[in-house]
């Protein structure tokens, strides 16, 4: 019997819709895709891998009723835009609604990288038979004081600690943040002064400076809505099989890596990053092309690493970081905008990228809550 085709489109234009993209047209045959579906046309690409990119509008107008009612969209977007971009569809005639949470994501990911031999995952490891084979590990959960509260975060068992950012700005504006959190940023060797620019950058640094004298084995970094999809079981498998890090599987971006810091990134600061790179490490800089033509992308900056490992990261990192600081216009200093931030992304796909053959990488989903 022949198979009967459904089609299928893809709500979304960039990492997200391009992985689910890439996931359905090598797993799954009997679906064709026609076209990706935006909101507005505007600022984004006429196709993807030949893929056409339609408005909402267009592709209403060019689709039967009985063609919407059929066809199957994807809603490939973050999460917060779901319920609203669920209601437009709906309203202009589509019926058959796959909404891609983070949980899913996470699946069709792995699924296709299995499928390709890239990235592995840690839950195909072997997972040893003696329970008691846990790692001496703290997790940290970057927690921003004024964020807002997550309605559904699981249960924090012991390892898993929050740690408080932008406390030197807390401070400075009167904020009262006493027993918000088991760690402040701004306590011993610290940058919460440069969080407004760091972000996140400033727990990394905290860790590293001021926690990793302890017996942990591991350390780990999420944010306070995202965090690694990592059982107990599978950091007995981390520990038992001597992986050296764990990070979330790359997302896709079209036409490759490179495009992501376009969007966030002004491009004199870049050329400023990569300038530092040239001078302070030729060898990462004589690979950075090559890494950045491919479309994988670790974002985020969140992982459970070696400690070891996580050391040498940050002690290549930082510097790098400082140096982009000093030469920027104007100076990090003066501005607010994560910049740096969003460029500790690239240079962490940089980094475990180049790391490929010499450290122990896998990769795990990562859940959003929401």
């Amino acid at each position: 019997m022949m198979n009967v085709l459904t089609n299928v489109y893809i709500f979304g234009a960039r990492a997200t819709a391009a992985g689910v993209y890439k996931s359905l047209s090598k797993l799954e045959g009997n679906k064709q895709i026609k076209a990706f579906i935006v909101t507005d046309s505007a600022d984004n690409p006429l196709n993807i891998w030949g893929v056409p990119v339609w408005s909402l509008y267009e592709i209403s107008e060019l689709l039967s009723a009985e063609e919407k009612s059929a066809a199957e969209v994807y809603i490939a977007t973050p999460q917060f835009f779901h319920e609203e971009i669920s209601y437009l569809l709906q309203k202009s005639g589509f019926k058959k609604l796959i909404m891609v949470t983070s949980e899913q994501e996470a699946y069709i990911m792995e699924r296709y990288y299995e499928s390709e031999r890239l990235f592995p995952s840690i839950h195909k490891l072997l997972l040893p038979s003696n329970d008691s084979l846990f790692p001496y590990i703290s997790i940290y959960v970057a927690c921003f004081f004024r964020d807002k509260k997550v309605a559904n975060l699981p249960r924090r068992p012991g390892y898993m600690k929050r740690l408080l950012l932008g406390c030197y700005l807390a401070r400075q504006s009167g904020v009262d943040i006493a027993k918000q959190a088991d760690f402040y940023d701004d306590a011993g060797y610290n940058i919460s002064d440069k969080n407004p620019n760091r972000c996140e950058m400033t727990a990394h640094y905290w860790i590293w400076k001021n926690r990793l004298d302890i017996e942990d084995e591991y350390v780990g970094i999420y944010h306070y809505r995202r965090f690694l999809d990592m059982s107990d079981d599978d950091l007995r498998r981390m520990k038992a099989n001597d992986v050296d890090v764990v990070l979330p599987f790359p997302m896709i971006h079209y036409p490759s890596a490179i495009i992501h810091h376009t969007w966030y990134v002004r491009e004199d600061d870049w050329q400023v990053m990569r300038q530092v790179l040239r001078e302070l490490h030729p060898e990462y800089n004589a690979r950075f092309d090559e890494i950045f033509a491919r479309p994988y992308f670790y974002n985020y900056n969140i992982m459970i690493a070696r400690k070891s490992v996580f050391a040498d990261y940050c002690a290549w990192l930082f510097p790098i970081l400082d140096a982009i600081e000093e030469r920027s216009v104007p100076k990090g200093k003066y501005r607010a905008d994560r910049y740096t931030a969003y460029m500790s992304e690239s240079l962490t796909t940089l980094y475990f990228m180049y790391h490929q053959q010499d450290l122990k990488v896998f990769h795990t989903g990562r859940i959003l809550y929401t």
